[in-house]
């Protein structure tokens, strides 16, 4: 895990759910990049906001200010670990209320990764995250750790 700021940040319940601290990736210190337990394509992360917000507009002009480097550390790391063809940010908070998006790298092809097969079964539509690909913990921790080593 790289970390760009020395403050930890309390874990809320959405990072927690989303396997925080073991899934993250980067902290910064108004976001943390984490990955999403539940591939729903290959590099699919979360990224979720330390502030106590339940609404988009209620995070700080700090926080938005961080969140572009943030999202062009994310667009650089998985273009270059997986050459995705798009990258969608979807901000749901239906069911965990903290300010948070799903990060979901999309491909037009299969792609293999440590000898699995990543598809993407919503292309060229909308995410589908009901259909996720199979990953172990050990896997998971394979794509942190690619992700990771190419991180600016």
């Amino acid at each position: 895990m790289i970390e760009k700021y020395s403050d930890r940040p309390m874990l809320n319940a959405t990072m927690l759910k989303f396997g925080a601290p073991q899934t993250t990736i980067c902290q910064y210190q108004y976001w943390s990049v984490l990955l999403r337990p539940t591939q729903a394509t290959l590099g699919s992360l979360v990224l979720a906001a330390h502030e106590p917000a339940q609404a988009f507009s209620e995070l700080s002009p700090a926080s938005f200010t961080e969140l572009h480097q943030v999202t062009t550390h994310i667009e650089s790391a998985l273009g270059n670990a997986f050459q995705y063809d798009k990258l969608n940010y979807l901000m749901l908070m239906m069911v965990d209320s903290d300010v948070h998006f799903h990060v979901i790298p999309r491909y037009d092809k299969l792609k293999q990764f440590n000898t699995q097969e990543f598809i993407d079964s919503g292309w060229p539509k909308v995410p589908d995250l009901s259909q996720a690909n199979k990953t172990d913990t050990k896997t998971n921790q394979l794509i942190i750790d690619h992700i990771t080593s190419y991180w600016p």
